[in-house]
């Protein structure tokens, strides 16, 4: 028996036997493993990224690119002995770390995996920032970078496009928890070793969700912060659903951003290019590497 809240939802279900707001059981379940070049330049470098993407998820982004993988659950359960294979398998390939995205809903697991095996390289943890305390706290010791999400500040909006009103409350102490976790950010020959990113992926008709984000890490953190500020984003899943955003982002409103986060004294900006918005730059999840 599995009985699981690890995750905000609190579900209080038992996992081995049903499956809980995330969309899947106790045992791992993988959609591809592989590496991947379009993560930032410290993360992917020029050997690659070594992602595990897991399949299922807590959030329940409307827009999410993804969607097949973390609203629709396509994947293949493995043992952990397998996810241990694959770890080495990316290593053997010369991953720069190994990368695993959407991993909240099996920190449980994944605590007790990277205890039996801690890979040669950083591992990432991949995450959205909808992350219990709790639950990263498990991740202490194990994890060695923190690339986390801040979508939202309001939770008018977080309720909207995520299902999760709490959404800002659920991720602002996640953050402060990683980066008491990772206190300083440790680069060699340009790729990160040690640390923590916080990515926005910034929505048509939201830009203040990005400059609230921004004002927050200031007051919270510092503006050393290393921040990744996405302009990748394009209508997927439901957003027809939703007129605001069921289009891709202007130059403006990127630029809007932008300026707040240089008005502010950030140095340490991850910017995109918007041309990044474009399918090419989803992978193909057809199990490769599981």
């Amino acid at each position: 028996m599995f009985i699981c809240n690890q995750c905000p939802r609190k579900c209080n279900i038992d996992r081995d036997s049903t499956f809980g707001v995330c969309g899947v059981g106790s045992a791992y379940r993988v959609a591809r493993a592989a590496l991947h070049y379009w993560e930032e330049p410290c993360i992917s470098g020029e050997k690659g990224s070594g992602t595990v993407f897991f399949s299922g998820c807590g959030l329940k982004c409307v827009y999410c690119q993804n969607f097949k993988v973390s609203a629709e659950c396509f994947g293949k359960e493995i043992t952990e002995d397998r996810l241990i294979e694959i770890f080495k398998e990316l290593e053997d390939r010369g991953a720069n770390n190994i990368n695993l995205v959407s991993p909240s809903h099996y920190s449980v697991q994944l605590a007790e995996t990277l205890s039996k095996y801690k890979p040669s390289v950083p591992v990432v943890y991949n995450t959205g920032g909808y992350d219990s305390v709790e639950s990263l706290r498990l991740m202490d010791g194990l994890v060695d970078i923190y690339l986390t999400d801040i979508k939202y500040v309001s939770p008018s909006v977080s309720q909207k496009y995520s299902k999760a009103a709490d959404y800002f409350e659920v991720c602002s102490a996640a953050v402060k928890e990683m980066r008491r976790q990772q206190e300083k950010d440790v680069f060699e020959n340009g790729l990160i070793k040690k640390g923590m990113i916080i990515r926005h992926l910034v929505l048509p008709g939201n830009v203040s969700q990005g400059m609230k984000m921004l004002d927050w890490v200031k007051k919270n953190l510092s503006t050393d912060t290393y921040i990744s500020l996405m302009g990748q984003y394009m209508p997927c899943a439901k957003a027809d659903e939703y007129p605001v955003i069921n289009r891709k982002i202007s130059q403006r409103e990127y630029d809007i951003v932008l300026s707040h986060a240089e008005k502010l004294g950030f140095e340490n900006v991850y910017i995109q290019e918007l041309a990044s918005s474009s399918e090419e730059f989803v992978p193909d999840f057809d199990l490769s590497g599981v």
